[in-house]
C-alpha cells in the first residue's frame, strides 16, 4: 500500500471531514503528550507525602484546560467531549478487572460479610441521607427544573464512592485490611448505586409500596449474583480453555489474548444483560488470577501481569486528566454566572451530606461487624474507622458520568436547575479528590504509623499476581500450605460459628484442591514445557506443597 503524503494534505485542504479529522488527531496529539508529561512529573514527585498520579493528573488537566480557554477566547476548554461510552466501555473495565487480578483475596474475602455490609446497606444509608436532605433544602433554595426523581439521582449519584480514586491513594501492601474494605465496599457500592439509579429512572418513588421495596431487594441480590456467576464463569472459562489447549506450546501471545479478551467480554455481556460491569470483571480477574494466570507459561505470567498493570495505569490517568479540563468547560458554567453564589452553596451543602452520609454508616456497621468477630486483631478499630470513613469520601469520575446521565442530554445542558447540579458535581469531584486525596496518604501515616501498621495487618499471599517471582525464585514468605496447617481443622459446628472465615477456607481449599484445581487448573496443576527448567522446577515444587496439604 502506497501513502501518499500529499494526497492527504490536499483533502485535508480542501474536506470539511477531513479539517475535522485533522483537528481530531491533534487533540489526540496533545492529550498523550499530556499523559506522558503526567507520568513524568508523577515519577518526578514520587517520593512526595501529599501527592500522587491521580492529583497531578488533574492539575494538570485543569492547568491546560485553562490554557485552552485563553487560545480559544473562552469558547472550550477540553481536547475530546466527555463520552459516557467512553468512560465505561474503555476506561473503566481495564482498571477494575486489573485490581480483581491483584487483590490479596485472603484478605478480601476473611472481610467479605463486613465489605458486603458497608457496600450495600452503607449505600442505602447514605443515599437517603443524601436524599433526604436535598429534597428539603434545595426545595428551600428554589432551584428550578428539579422535580422528585432529580433529587433522589442525587442521592445515587454522591453516595456511589470511586473506586479509582481508591486504588491511587490507598497502597494494598502498606494498608491490606483499609485497601480491601474501601475497595471492596467500592466494587459493591457500584451494583447497589446501578440499583438505585435504575430504579430512579424506572420505577414511580413518589408511591413507594412494599412490593416496590421488595423488587428493588430482589433486584439488587439479582444483580450481584448472576454478575458474580457471570464474571467468575468467564474466568473458569479461560482457565479450561488454556489448561486443555495450553496456547503457551505454541504461542504465549495466544494465551495473553485469550485472557484480556475474555475479560472484556464478560464485562461487556454484563452491560449487555443489563448487570453490574464492574462486578462482573471484578470477580473475573480474582478468578483469572486464581485459575488461569497459573496455567499460563513464565513468559505469559510476566506479560499478563504487567499488560494489566499498565492498562490500568493509562486509563487511571486518562479519566483524571480529562476530569481536570471538563471542570471549567464553559457551556456548563454560563448557566450559572449569574448566580455564582447558588453553585457554591448547593456544593458545600452536597459535600455536607456526603461526609454525614458516609459516617453515618461506616461507624454504627463497624461496631456491628465488631460484634460478630471474637479475635481483636480482626476487630476494625476506631483508627481504622476514621480512615475508611475518609478514603470513601473522594467522588470521582464515576459520580460524573452519572450526573451527566442524569442532567444533560446527548452531552448538553439546556436547563438552569440542571447545569447547577452538573457544576455542583464538577466541583465536589474536584474538591474531594483534590483535597480528601492530599490528606489521605499523611493521614493514615499518622495514624498508623509503619511498624505497627506492618506487624498488624500485612497480608501473606506470595502468589497473587503481584508478587509472583517470590515462588519462582524459591524463597521468602510462607507458602499456602504453611498458612494452613496454621489453622485449627474445623470439629464441630460451635467451632464453625466461632472461627467462620477460618472453617470456610478450610473446606474451601479441601474442595478446590478436590475437584476445582483438576478440572481448571491452579498452582499446584500448572501445565509445561518439556525442557524448560524453571517451568518444571515450578510444577514439581507447587505438586509437592498440594500433596503436603491433602496430607
Amino acid at each position: 500500500m502506497v501513502f501518499d503524503l500529499g494526497l492527504v494534505l490536499g483533502k485535508m485542504g480542501s474536506s470539511t471531514l477531513a479539517t475535522s479529522e485533522y483537528s481530531s488527531i491533534v487533540s489526540m496529539n496533545l492529550f498523550v503528550a499530556l499523559l506522558c508529561a503526567c507520568i513524568v512529573i508523577g515519577h518526578l514527585l514520587e517520593e512526595s507525602r501529599w501527592m500522587n498520579e491521580s492529583i497531578t493528573a488533574l492539575v494538570i488537566g485543569i492547568c491546560t484546560g485553562v490554557v485552552i480557554l485563553l487560545v480559544s477566547g473562552g469558547t472550550s476548554s477540553h481536547l475530546l467531549v466527555f463520552s459516557e461510552d467512553l468512560f465505561f466501555i474503555y476506561l473503566l473495565p481495564p482498571i477494575i478487572f486489573n485490581a480483581g487480578f491483584q487483590v490479596k483475596k485472603k484478605q478480601f474475602f476473611r472481610n467479605f460479610m463486613t465489605i458486603m455490609l458497608f457496600g450495600a446497606v452503607g449505600t442505602v444509608i447514605s443515599f437517603t441521607i443524601i436524599s433526604f436532605g436535598a429534597t428539603k433544602i434545595f426545595k428551600k433554595m428554589n432551584i428550578p427544573n428539579l422535580e422528585l426523581g432529580d433529587y433522589l439521582a442525587i442521592g445515587a449519584i454522591f453516595s456511589a464512592t470511586d473506586s479509582v480514586c481508591t486504588l491511587q491513594v490507598l497502597n494494598q501492601d502498606q494498608t491490606p485490611l483499609l485497601y480491601s474494605l474501601v475497595f471492596g465496599e467500592g466494587v459493591v457500592n457500584d451494583a447497589t448505586s446501578v440499583v438505585i439509579f435504575n430504579a430512579v429512572q424506572n420505577f414511580d418513588l413518589s408511591q413507594i409500596t412494599t412490593a416496590v421495596a421488595f423488587q428493588l431487594i430482589g433486584n439488587f441480590f439479582y444483580l450481584f449474583i448472576t454478575s458474580t456467576l457471570l464474571g467468575a464463569g468467564a474466568g473458569l472459562l479461560s482457565a479450561y480453555i488454556i489448561k486443555k489447549l495450553y496456547f503457551g506450546r505454541h504461542s504465549t501471545d495466544r494465551e495473553v489474548a485469550i485472557m484480556i479478551l475474555m475479560a472484556y467480554l464478560s464485562y461487556m455481556l454484563a452491560e449487555l444483560f443489563y448487570l453490574s460491569g464492574i462486578l462482573t470483571v471484578f470477580f473475573c480477574g480474582l478468578v483469572m488470577s486464581h485459575y488461569t494466570w497459573h496455567n499460563v507459561t513464565e513468559k505469559s505470567r510476566v506479560t499478563t501481569k504487567h499488560a494489566f498493570a499498565t492498562l490500568s495505569f493509562i486509563a487511571e490517568l486518562f479519566i483524571f486528566l480529562y476530569v481536570g479540563m471538563d471542570a471549567l468547560d464553559i457551556e456548563k458554567w454560563k448557566f450559572v454566572q449569574d448566580s455564582p453564589g447558588t453553585s457554591v452553596q448547593v456544593s458545600a451543602i452536597l459535600l455536607g451530606f456526603v461526609l454525614l452520609g458516609r459516617a453515618a454508616f461506616v461507624f454504627p456497621l463497624s461496631f456491628l461487624s465488631n460484634l460478630t468477630k471474637k479475635a481483636h486483631h480482626d476487630k476494625i478499630d476506631f483508627r481504622q474507622q476514621v480512615l475508611i470513613w475518609w478514603a470513601g469520601l473522594m467522588r470521582g469520575a464515576v459520580s460524573m458520568a452519572l450526573a451527566y446521565n442524569q442532567f444533560t442530554r446527548k452531552g448538553h445542558t439546556e436547563l438552569p436547575g440542571n447545569a447547577i447540579m452538573i457544576t455542583s458535581t464538577i466541583t465536589v469531584v474536584l474538591f474531594s479528590t483534590m483535597v480528601f486525596g492530599l490528606i489521605t496518604q499523611p493521614l493514615v501515616r499518622l495514624l498508623l504509623p509503619a511498624p505497627k501498621n506492618l506487624n498488624r495487618m500485612i497480608s501473606s499471599e506470595p502468589t497473587s499476581p503481584k508478587s509472583f517471582m517470590v515462588p519462582f525464585l524459591g524463597n521468602g514468605q510462607d507458602s499456602e500450605a504453611d498458612l494452613s496447617r496454621n489453622i485449627p481443622r474445623p470439629t464441630s459446628l460451635r467451632m464453625l460459628l466461632s472461627t467462620p472465615s477460618h472453617t470456610v477456607h478450610h473446606y474451601w481449599r479441601k474442595f478446590d484442591n478436590a475437584f476445582m484445581r483438576p478440572v481448571f487448573g491452579g498452582r499446584g496443576f500448572v501445565p509445561f514445557v518439556p525442557g524448560s527448567p524453571i517451568e518444571q522446577s515450578v510444577h514439581q515444587s507447587e505438586h509437592h506443597l498440594v500433596d503436603e496439604e491433602t496430607h
